[in-house]
């Protein structure tokens, strides 16, 4: 993996947030920039009806989008934004924020690179995320609250 490449930046900024958040695809889909506060390592989300929870960023994720966002050369408002692979993954006008689904096939293309072939989706890394916490002893109800579940059965 070059790590220069804004586009790889891009993917690997994208990899440690939903590892580290456990965030819905759409969540991160919808992402501003504006919405993240790098100081407090912290962002808020926007989640299913309407819900608004703070979600922590985990130093790796932090560090990754720092080095993303100083790579980057356009004005869009939105995190995670389509690069263009032509131009070396730049793009300097409005770039449109990547698709739930582009999100997606970039998550199979990093599976498949490292040998897995299980089918790996957004979905999958929020619940490993959740996984990984109750494993370590965290509260049922902390996770839930974590993943933006109002019932516990979700």
């Amino acid at each position: 993996l070059e790590l220069s490449l804004p586009i790889k930046l891009r993917d690997k900024a994208m990899l440690e947030l939903l590892f580290s958040t456990g965030l819905r695809v759409s969540e991160l889909a919808n992402l501003k920039i504006k919405d993240i506060n790098l100081k407090r390592d912290e962002f808020s989300v926007r989640g299913k009806g309407s819900k608004i929870r703070v979600v922590f960023l985990s130093q790796q994720a932090k560090y990754w989008l720092e080095k993303y966002l100083a790579a980057r050369h356009d004005v869009s408002p939105y995190m995670f934004v389509a690069l263009d692979r032509a131009k070396s993954g730049r793009t300097d006008g409005d770039a449109a924020p990547l698709t739930p689904r582009s999100i997606e096939r970039i998550i199979e293309k990093y599976a498949k690179a490292v040998g897995i072939m299980k089918k790996i989706t957004p979905h999958t890394l929020r619940h490993s995320f959740a996984t990984d916490l109750l494993r370590n002893g965290a509260d049922i109800r902390s996770v839930q609250s974590m993943l933006g579940h109002s019932s516990i059965t979700t």
